[in-house]
Formats: structure tokens, sequence, C-alpha cells
């Protein structure tokens, strides 16, 4: 269990642990065969878990609430130094900081710290996000991975079930170069094989690879998207996507991973089970009999403030 949970912290790029070491050969895949997804479980039980992600996010059955606003912390500062990865099943960024970047606000109760961001593709623009929505694919996927600071360590978030939360923002094709991602596309041709790592001169504020509008959102709980799948992620997913052209997505698809070419790397969606997913229509409208704060308790429990007072708040109208 040891072993597997470092291999996820090497995924998931909490930790600088090298993959090259034959005790954490941690090995899956995404093509037919027994690293495919259909597999994992075979040596990951919890892939196999009842609360899985990605799912298919069908708006018609979300419930509609007015949360906090997501409150993000020092997002404009630059980081002192940025590295770019290809770990041989997905592109991490990691960043250093003389500042924490870090979320609140929205369906959170702690504050969460930055971690760093990776992407998932597909073999074309038609296929690639992990997330659904509709049933319809996005061609990528953004996850910004953060880590609740109510616990010491990684290694200890990874086994709570508010552990961590992801910010996943979709990119839709258009025909212009996006030059907040050029500095990324322009390094992948020095990272194009697995373990190979990259140094980002000048690096991105948070802020720059958000989505313009951040208020509304889908929220839900699940797990992560690769081995082991533990069930300790908030998922946070904005409605309005970024814009990648199709050179600057393709360059991706280039990549290679251990077992060949790195053309797509999406899990497929999951069971929901029964699960409720929010989403977020606008701020919140505060009511007086609920101390501020707490808001994101009353969501995440499903209930109403129940005053009986003339404000008749109610989270779900």
């Amino acid at each position: 269990m040891f072993v597997k949970l470092v291999a996820v912290l090497w995924i998931a790029g909490l930790t600088c642990v090298s993959s090259n070491s034959p005790d954490n050969d941690h090995s899956f895949g995404y093509d037919s065969g027994e690293l495919d997804p259909l597999h994992w479980a075979t040596e990951y039980k919890t892939c196999s878990g009842k609360y899985q992600s990605p799912i298919d996010i069908e708006e018609k059955l979300v419930t509609k609430v007015n949360l906090p606003l997501l409150r993000f912390h020092n997002i404009d500062i630059f980081p002192t130094s940025t590295n770019i990865t290809n770990n041989g099943h997905t592109v991490v960024v990691l960043s250093n900081y003389t500042t924490p970047v870090m979320i609140s606000g929205g369906p959170l109760t702690p504050f969460y710290r930055f971690t760093q961001f990776h992407f998932h593709w597909g073999v074309n623009d038609s296929t690639g996000s992990e997330d659904l929505i509709n049933n319809h694919s996005f061609p990528m996927e953004l996850h910004m991975v953060f880590t609740n600071t109510d616990y010491d360590n990684d290694t200890i978030a990874l086994t709570k079930n508010d552990g961590l939360v992801v910010l996943a923002s979709f990119f839709e094709v258009t025909e212009e170069d996006n030059p907040i991602y050029e500095e990324i596309v322009d390094t992948l041709n020095k990272i194009n094989l697995p373990d190979n790592t990259a140094i980002l001169p000048v690096g991105l504020t948070i802020r720059s690879i958000l989505p313009e509008s951040t208020e509304h959102y889908f929220t839900y709980k699940g797990s992560l998207t690769t081995p082991p799948c533990l069930e300790v992620v908030t998922w946070i997913d904005f409605k309005h996507p970024i814009r990648l052209s199709h050179k600057q997505i393709q360059a991706f698809r280039t990549l290679r991973s251990k077992h060949g070419p790195l053309t797509h790397n999406a899990r497929p969606v999951q069971e929901l089970s029964g699960r409720p997913v929010w989403y977020n229509v606008g701020p919140v409208r505060h009511c007086p009999h609920i101390i501020q704060g707490e808001e994101a308790y009353f969501i995440r429990n499903n209930m109403t403030c129940n005053c009986n007072c003339s404000c008749k708040y109610n989270y779900y109208n």
C-alpha cells in the first residue's frame, strides 16, 4: 500500500519521487490491453470504488445552488522557478512560490494550497476531456491540484476524503493561438520522452491560466482519475472553457509514454452512483441567521437554514 501511495504522489506531482526506481514502477496506460483503464482495478482495488471520477455531468440532473464566491489568494505572483515534466502519463507543471497560492470559499470549508497542474487530452479535437458535460467531450482538460492545509503533509491529505481539490477547466479549439500557453507548448519538444524535465524560464501566474469566468461551475465529490484512484477529491469544473488552437493541442499528442505514443490520456467516465452534482449559478445570498463561512456546511449536508424567518433562505431556490 505504501508503494502505491508513493506512486500516486509522483503521478499527482505532489512530491519529486523518481519514477525510475524499480520499486516505484506504477505501470498503467490508456490503450487496450492489460494496462488499460478497464484493468486498473486488478492492481489498484480502489479504482473500482463507488465514487470514482470522471463522470458525465447531465445539466438537467444537477442541483442549482448559490455558493459563496471562490476566493483565490496570491494568484498574481510569478513563481521563482517552474519545471515541466513528461511523467509518462501526462504533462505536469510544478512551480515554487515565495508565498503559498491558495483557494477558499465556494463549496470549501478549509483553505487549500496549490500543488501543481497537468493536462488530459484525446487523439483528436472531438475527444479528450475526462469529465463530460451532457455527454459532450472537449479536446483537452486542465487539472489544477490543491491540498487541504488542515493536514500536516500531502501524504496525510491523500488519506482523507477532503484531502484534495481539483479545479478543472475545459479547452475548446479556436483558430488563434493562446499566447498564455505558448511557453508550455514551445517546451513540449524538450520533454518528448517519459521522465524528461525542462525549465520554464518565465512561468505562469495562476490567474493567467484560469478561465475568464470562475463564477459558474459544477462541483461534486470524486476521486483521482489515475491509479490508485483514491476518493479524496472535491471537483470544481468551470463551465466556461479556455481557448487553444488546434496546433497547440496537437503538440501534446506528439509526446511519448513508456509504452508508445501518448496520443490520449483520459480515463472513461464512471458511474455516478447517486452522488449529488451541484451547479453554482452565482454568488450566495446571505441569510442573516447563518454565520458567514458556514454556507459550505449547509451545501455539503444538503441542508436549508430552517429558520422560519421572513428571508425564506434556501440554498436550493
